[in-house]
């Protein structure tokens, strides 16, 4: 029933193929248009919209390596690398 369109964005004038499988998906969610911009422009434009996280930079408690955090760390409690954070969670469980 649906056959792949090539469509022009609107953002950064690149084609695009709109496929059989997301036209059918609009067709389920009952969209009316197809979509004006590709995927990358989609993407930017949500991004863009949100607010950036600021990042914070500490060593961690148990290997001693670089860390990078979406937290301000204080000196009260441990701060774990993701690595260490994720080999003590599955410990627990």
């Amino acid at each position: 029933m649906f056959q792949d369109k090539t469509l022009t964005c609107k953002e950064c004038g690149k084609e695009f193929v709109f496929t059989a499988g997301e036209q059918e998906f609009y067709a389920e969610k009952g969209f009316q248009n197809e979509p004006q911009r590709c995927k990358e422009c989609r993407d930017a434009r949500k991004n863009a919209s949100r607010a950036q996280r600021e990042m914070f930079t500490t060593v961690c408690a148990n290997c001693g390596k670089e860390a990078i955090v979406p937290f301000q760390p204080n000196s009260d409690r441990p701060v774990y690398c993701s690595e260490c954070f994720a080999a003590m969670r599955n410990a627990q469980q």
